[in-house]
């Protein structure tokens, strides 16, 4: 089986600036505020936020997994881009490789659309299911919705 990617977009009324500051640039604080039962917090391990830095992000209880390691594999902060990679833990036991590659989207009316881009490889074993596929874009649909309701409750963040 071969490498699955899977694109999606996520309209929110924040603007490009204030989302890409609170879920990239700020995340390691927000998310974990947005998602205190689901994500209980983000540790850098290695560097300084930018290219090749290493962070930690733990789970909360009744999470499959209890924490997956990522390094950061691109981060443009004038166009909004984002990209990492799972480096240990999480779905690495089924998948090769797991990367995301986030852009930020200005729209007209003020507001943004995330674009989302997720490759997973599979291990040359592992069966991987629409249902499976489709609970991880539930999931990062829900991280980024999140945030956002968090920063519509806290417009000073």
């Amino acid at each position: 089986m071969g490498a699955i990617t899977y694109d999606m977009e996520i309209p929110s009324s924040i603007s490009a600036d204030k989302m890409f500051k609170a879920f990239v640039l700020d995340g390691d604080t927000i998310i974990p505020k947005a998602l205190p039962h689901a994500i209980t917090g983000v540790q850098t391990l290695e560097g300084n936020g930018g290219v090749g830095t290493i962070k930690l992000t733990t789970f909360g209880e009744g999470s499959v997994h209890k924490s997956v390691k990522h390094r950061v594999d691109g981060l443009d902060k004038e166009n909004f881009t984002y990209s990492y990679s799972i480096i240990e833990g999480g779905a690495l036991d089924v998948f090769e490789s797991i990367s995301y590659h986030i852009k930020i989207v200005a729209t007209p009316d003020g507001g943004c659309i995330c674009k989302n881009r997720s490759i997973y490889t599979p291990k040359c074993d592992a069966q991987v299911s629409e249902e499976e596929i489709k609970a991880g874009k539930e999931r990062a649909s829900g991280i980024f919705k999140k945030v956002e309701a968090y920063l519509l409750a806290n417009p000073d963040c």
